[in-house]
């Protein structure tokens, strides 16, 4: 197949108005060419010459109409081409397609709610968990406080010093202990003396 210049960018434009045709509404594709250019258009060429090379059926112009919201027309269509069960049947697709559209919209909004509140139930969670974290480490810093408090308001007991000394002489009760000349022996022994706390800070032995 010969393809002047420039009819692969006219061929390529014109498989894209036939993919188009089905999703974006009925509509029938010429092929024109006048005064030596090729053209693709949905309209018929302006000389009546030209190749159609698509043609919309009445499912196809029905469901336009309908799709852009032209129900009188599509009506209209029908009508005069004595189609009205098919118009019936479409109009009905039509709304059965709107209905599933609204109810995967309500599924995934309900979907997206049960997300968001399922967060939120978390989030409490988490932050009700953080709070008797911080209660229980409080009360455990007002406990030590408590035993800290209560050691410093106990009593301190300084026994006073002792002294270790040699031991004094032994008063006479006898006769025969001492005699005068010769003075008892000492022992070697010491003898623990305790002290007394007084007053002021002061310690008397």
């Amino acid at each position: 197949m010969n393809i002047p210049p420039g009819g692969m960018q006219l061929l390529y434009v014109a498989v894209l108005l036939l993919a188009a045709a089905g999703p974006a509404g009925a509509q029938n594709i010429y092929k024109c060419t006048q005064g030596g250019q090729v053209a693709y258009t949905d309209h018929p060429c302006p000389n009546g010459s030209g190749e159609l090379l698509h043609q919309a059926d009445d499912t196809e112009v029905i469901d336009r109409y309908l799709r852009l919201g032209q129900d009188e027309l599509a009506k209209r269509y029908a009508d005069s081409r004595h189609l009205e069960a098919l118009y019936q049947q479409r109009l009905d697709a039509r709304q059965q397609a709107m209905d599933e559209k609204a109810q995967r919209e309500a599924d995934a909004a309900y979907a997206a709610q049960q997300r968001d509140e399922e967060a939120r139930q978390q989030a409490l969670a988490d932050q009700a968990a953080e709070r008797d974290r911080l209660h229980a480490e409080n009360a455990a810093l007002r406990q030590q406080n408590a035993d800290y408090q209560n050691q410093l308001n106990q009593p301190v007991y300084n026994a006073p010093p002792v002294y270790w000394g040699p031991p004094p002489y032994p008063r006479r009760h006898r006769d025969h202990d001492y005699d005068g000349d010769h003075p008892p022996p000492v022992s070697d022994k010491p003898i623990f003396h305790p002290c007394k706390q007084l007053a002021g800070g002061r310690t008397q032995c």
